[in-house]
C-alpha cells in the first residue's frame, strides 16, 4: 500500500492538475523519480514555480488519510500503474492519475455502457431509463451512469433490478456521496456494483467537477445512450466527449413539445443513432448475449374500461393539459379527473407539474 504513496503525493499537490502529473510521468517515469530529480530538473520540464511546489508542498497528513482509506474492505485506490486501472481510460487524450473506487474493481474492465440523461426527467423518461439499462445489463453490459437524479438514478435502479451491475461516477470525494436524495441508492452501488472518482476524498460537490466527470462516464463505455436531455445540458457534454473518445453515440427520440426531447432530436441530427429499442444499440455494439425481452416503443395498453382506453388513446404520449383533454374527448373535467385519478393509481398516467398529464408506455 506505500507504493501508492508517492502516487498519492503528486495528486494531492493542491496547484498541479491532471495535465502536469502527466507532463511529468512521462518525462521521469513513476512518481518517486519526479521526487527524486532535483528542482533544476524539474523546472526543465515544468517551470521554476511547479517544481518549487513539487519540493515545498508537505501534505503527508493527506495522503495518509488516502492510504487508510484505500485500506478499508472494498475500498481501493488505482494507479495508472495498477493492472486493475480502466484500460478503456487510457484511451482518452486525459485519463486520471489515480482512481478513488468503492466496491468492485473489476467492473471497470467490463464491456459498458452510459446511460444518461436529464435531471428533470418526465416519467416515461424514467422508465425507459430503467428499462434499457435493465435489458442491456442482462445483455452483458455494465451500467455506467453519474448518480444525479432524474434518468441516472434511473439506470441505475435498472440494472440493479435487472441483476445486473452498474458503476456510478461521482464528481464529488469518493466518501461523499451526493446528491443527499440518492445516498440509500449509492450504498447499493457501493454493495452491488462501484463508484468512481477521481477527486480527492472530502471534495465537495461543486460545478465545475461534473463536466469533468463526464469524461469518465463516456470514457469507461463503448456508447452513450442519452435518454432524454436538454439542449444545454451535461448530458450533451458526455455524447460530445464521447464522440471525440471514439465512443457510439445513442439517443432515445420523445416528443416534439417536450424540452426534455430536444438535446437528443439534436444528436440524432448531428449522427447519433436513433434508437427504439434495446436491440438497436446491441446491433451497432455486437458482443453479448441478447436478453429475451427487448423494450420496444410504446405499444397500446389493453384497456381496463372502453372509457379509459378511449382516453388514453385521445390523450396520446405527449404531455396534455385537462383543458385539452376536455376538447378531445368531449367529456366534463369533474369526469376526465375520476377516469385520470384511476389511470395515476393505476400507474398508467403520470400527473407532471403545471396541471398536465402524461400517458405511460407499458
Amino acid at each position: 500500500m506505500r507504493a501508492d504513496a508517492d502516487w498519492l503525493r503528486l495528486t494531492l499537490i493542491p496547484g498541479i492538475g491532471g495535465e502536469t502529473q502527466r507532463k511529468l510521468l512521462a518525462a521521469f517515469g513513476l512518481p518517486e523519480n519526479i521526487f527524486a530529480a532535483g528542482e533544476a530538473a524539474l523546472a526543465g520540464v515544468v517551470g521554476a514555480k511547479t517544481a518549487r511546489l513539487l519540493a515545498d508542498t508537505d501534505n503527508g497528513a493527506a495522503v495518509d488519510a488516502a492510504l487508510a482509506w484505500g485500506a478499508q474492505p472494498g475500498q481501493r485506490i488505482l494507479t495508472l500503474a495498477d493492472a486493475d486501472y480502466p484500460q478503456t481510460l487510457l484511451d482518452i487524450p486525459d485519463p486520471p492519475t489515480l482512481l478513488y473506487v468503492r466496491g468492485d474493481v473489476g467492473l471497470l474492465n467490463r464491456p459498458a455502457l452510459a446511460v444518461v440523461g436529464s435531471r428533470n426527467a418526465t416519467p416515461q423518461g424514467e422508465g425507459n431509463a430503467r428499462a434499457f439499462a435493465g435489458a442491456l445489463a442482462e445483455a452483458g453490459f455494465v451500467i455506467v451512469s453519474g448518480l444525479a437524479l432524474g434518468i441516472d438514478a434511473a439506470a441505475h435502479r435498472g440494472a440493479l433490478a435487472a441483476g445486473g451491475a452498474t458503476v456510478a461516477v461521482i464528481g464529488t470525494g469518493a466518501d461523499r456521496l451526493y446528491p443527499a436524495r440518492n445516498q440509500a441508492l449509492a450504498l447499493e452501488i457501493a454493495d452491488r456494483g462501484a463508484i468512481v472518482s477521481e477527486f480527492p476524498l472530502g471534495t465537495p460537490a461543486a460545478a465545475a467537477n461534473f463536466p469533468r466527470r463526464n469524461r469518465l462516464i463516456s470514457g469507461l463505455a463503448r456508447g452513450v445512450l442519452v435518454v432524454e436531455a436538454a439542449v444545454e445540458s451535461g448530458s450533451l457534454i458526455t455524447a460530445r466527449l464521447a464522440g471525440e473518445q471514439g465512443r457510439e453515440v445513442f439517443a432515445i427520440p420523445g416528443s416534439i413539445h417536450a424540452p426534455q426531447a430536444r438535446g437528443c432530436h439534436r444528436l440524432i441530427r448531428q449522427g447519433a443513432k436513433l434508437v427504439e429499442s434495446v436491440a438497436d444499440v446491441l446491433d451497432e455494439l455486437g458482443g453479448g448475449a441478447r436478453p429475451q425481452t427487448l423494450p420496444d416503443a410504446p405499444a397500446t395498453r389493453p384497456a381496463g374500461s372502453d372509457a379509459a382506453g378511449r382516453l388514453l388513446d385521445q390523450a396520446g404520449f405527449d404531455p396534455i393539459t385537462i383543458d385539452e383533454l376536455v376538447g378531445r374527448s368531449g367529456l366534463t373535467a369533474d369526469a376526465l379527473s375520476v377516469i385520470l385519478l384511476q389511470l395515476e393509481l393505476d400507474g398508467r398516467v403520470a400527473s407532471l407539474p403545471g396541471g398536465r398529464y402524461q400517458r405511460l408506455a407499458e
